[in-house]
């Protein structure tokens, strides 16, 4: 069976570009200004706050996990009241030694591992409107385990260090993913997958993509009528199932012509088109160039 969620980590294709270590003492904030990419947060040890823009204000305990699927603006600080230092995470993009925060001298209060990483697709964007904000994990000894294990391994020098946290990084992504899957989640993918009619619907989107769905045929899959199907999957996923479907083999096609070389027609026929120009038109619209033109030019980047 088809699982959505490790279809579209593996579309996304992570990659660990940067991580250090930060620790902080006494009275401290910092405050990071909106970055677009993914980042994450693991703490090993102690306690801090962090308030993200728009969303209320979090107590970070060992062994919790963040991630950031786009880092908006956030502030990450101690216990007692501090001016905040502004810092741009495009110019601390470079790896080094621990960087410390308020009292120099003395233990630190708490000290976590961040960072951020890079999305490899070109559809990061659709996917990344599909996740909450904010995902924070707290009391998953699973994930708790891996958040220690990343820190070991982010302070060893030992060899394949940067391979094993890039590895590390996919596995907490996808661990962080599976556990904030709720009902109470915000609109998305998370929170379809955690609806046991929607995410049938989904799992067959997903696992047949070529298949020509309609609205009747995914209700039955869920088993909904068709009105109560469309209604309840636009109001879970924030999408209606005919726009998610369409988005999703977009970006399956898109894989496949930056990935594959493959005639036209076999890849429309496997995202559900009858015909090369039929499926050339919906690419075109959908992305705002043929096909062909995509295929060229993303050979052209990756060469």
């Amino acid at each position: 069976m088809i699982d959505p969620l490790s279809q579209m980590i593996r579309l996304l294709r992570p990659s660990t570009m940067f991580s250090k270590g930060i620790s902080g003492a006494g009275r401290w904030a910092v405050s990071y200004s909106e970055f677009g990419h993914p980042g994450f947060c693991a703490v090993l040890e102690g306690r801090c706050r962090l308030a993200v823009a728009g969303e209320p204000a979090i107590t970070l305990e060992e062994g919790d996990f963040v991630l950031l699927p786009s880092t908006p603006a956030f502030t990450m600080s101690g216990f007692e009241p501090a001016p905040a230092k502004r810092i741009d995470p495009r110019k601390a993009m470079h790896s080094g030694e621990e960087v410390q925060h308020g009292r120099a001298s003395g233990p630190p209060d708490v000290r976590l591992q961040g960072g951020y990483f890079l999305f490899g697709s070109p559809d990061a964007a659709l996917i990344v409107s599909l996740l909450p904000r904010l995902i924070h994990i707290h009391g998953d000894s699973r994930l708790s385990a891996l958040v220690h294990l990343f820190g070991q391994e982010a302070s060893s020098e030992r060899a394949g260090r940067d391979l094993v946290l890039e590895r590390l990084v996919e596995v907490l992504l996808i661990e962080a993913l599976r556990a904030s899957q709720s009902g109470d989640a915000t609109p998305g993918l998370l929170r379809g997958l955690s609806d046991v009619r929607i995410s049938e619907a989904l799992r067959q989107m997903h696992e047949d993509p070529q298949k020509p769905w309609t609205i009747d045929e995914l209700g039955r899959e869920a088993g909904l009528s068709r009105s109560a199907f469309f209604d309840r999957f636009t109001r879970t996923v924030g999408l209606r199932p005919m726009e998610y479907l369409l988005a999703w083999r977009m970006a399956l096609a898109k894989d496949l012509l930056r990935r594959e070389d493959l005639p036209m027609d076999e890849v429309a026929r496997r995202v559900g088109y009858g015909s090369a120009s039929t499926f050339s038109t919906a690419f075109s619209r959908h992305v705002g160039q043929p096909p062909g033109k995509f295929a060229r030019t993303s050979a052209l980047q990756t060469a």
